[in-house]
């Protein structure tokens, strides 16, 4: 089975962005004058994904006023509450039909090959049910966390746990199957519940990206990730 649907999620309240996200949804904060989600959108094309799904919850008619420019990218209401990633995963299913989807943030900004294509020459359906890509915590650019993820030999993932830190950091963008979703009986959730599952099963698996990632979800991720646009535009 071909993978053909994405979700970008574009729901969040950005609130580590601060003042910006006052009056501005996260995923309309301009890079270069191009608003965050664009560059999402971008690469999910780019990757010929067909059916694109865009969830909304905080400041939705910003976010929706602008993805009227694109053929084809729908959208879907989180009402009244937020449901976080895993709730927000779960809710577009009816969009999104059959298993296995691209989920990616829109807060990151992707310097290098397409992440997506990447994800997809990899993808073995056969034994993985999720897989995430992933990046040396020493090249996360404008990432502040303690790491994500220890990956064994045969490359799949170990969980931080309670451990003070972890080499590689989950870049925002995966492969998931999701059928386990059904045996999740909340509505608000984060996608951590269903990692767990997965990798509790040994079927979670990371790879590596090779390019330049920049965390845009706080204000001086702004400042990074326009400086390294226009060192890449220059080069």
């Amino acid at each position: 089975m071909s993978i053909n649907s994405a979700l970008i999620f574009g729901a969040g309240f950005g609130t580590r962005m601060g003042e910006i996200t006052k009056i501005t949804p996260k995923p309309m904060v301009p890079i270069l004058n191009k608003p965050l989600i664009d560059y999402a959108i971008d690469i999910t094309l780019d990757a010929n994904i067909q059916n694109i799904i865009v969830n909304l919850h905080y400041l939705p008619e910003q976010i929706e006023n602008h993805l009227s420019n694109f053929k084809n990218i729908k959208t879907i209401h989180e009402y009244p509450k937020i449901l976080e990633t895993g709730g927000g995963l779960k809710n577009a299913l009816p969009i999104l039909g059959p298993s296995p989807v691209i989920t990616l943030n829109s807060d990151i900004i992707w310097i290098g090959y397409n992440p997506i294509k990447s994800l997809l020459k990899s993808w073995n359906p056969k034994k993985m049910d999720a897989l995430l890509m992933l990046i040396p915590i020493k090249r996360a650019k404008g990432y502040k966390g303690l790491g994500d993820f220890y990956l064994d030999r045969d490359k799949q993932l170990i969980r931080r746990d309670n451990k003070s830190n972890a080499p590689y950091v989950y870049t925002g963008v995966q492969i998931i199957k999701t059928e386990l979703l059904s045996t999740i009986n909340k509505e608000s959730f984060s996608i951590n519940v269903l990692w767990n599952k997965i990798i509790n099963q040994r079927n979670a698996y990371g790879i590596m990206y090779d390019g330049s990632w920049i965390d845009v979800g706080h204000p001086e991720g702004i400042d990074i990730a326009t400086k390294e646009l226009l060192v890449n535009r220059n080069v």
